[in-house]
């Protein structure tokens, strides 16, 4: 009973809200892991167009703006990343 009262599009905010700050955490040099930050990546990108004219278009352009910004910090961690030896 409890889901009937849950609204998609606010739990589509609230999953890709999480995505990113997961995705932000796993970039960090304590903990990174590129293959983790890359899945959250792509799940942005594929869940953020999917919000259109659900939500303000603000709100759309800000989640655009965090997943770019967080592809922008996938590259600068890539780039600091050493490449594992075989």
């Amino acid at each position: 009973k409890e889901l009937n009262t849950v609204i998609a599009g606010d739990m589509l905010l609230s999953t890709i809200s999480t995505v990113a700050q997961l995705g932000y955490a796993k970039l960090e040099p304590a903990g990174r892991d590129l293959e983790q930050a890359k899945l959250a990546i792509d799940s942005l990108s594929a869940l953020v167009p999917v919000l259109e004219g659900a939500v303000p278009e603000e709100v759309l352009r800000d989640f655009n703006q965090v997943t770019a910004n967080l592809k922008l910090a996938y590259a600068k961690a890539a780039e600091e990343t050493p490449e594992e030896l075989p």
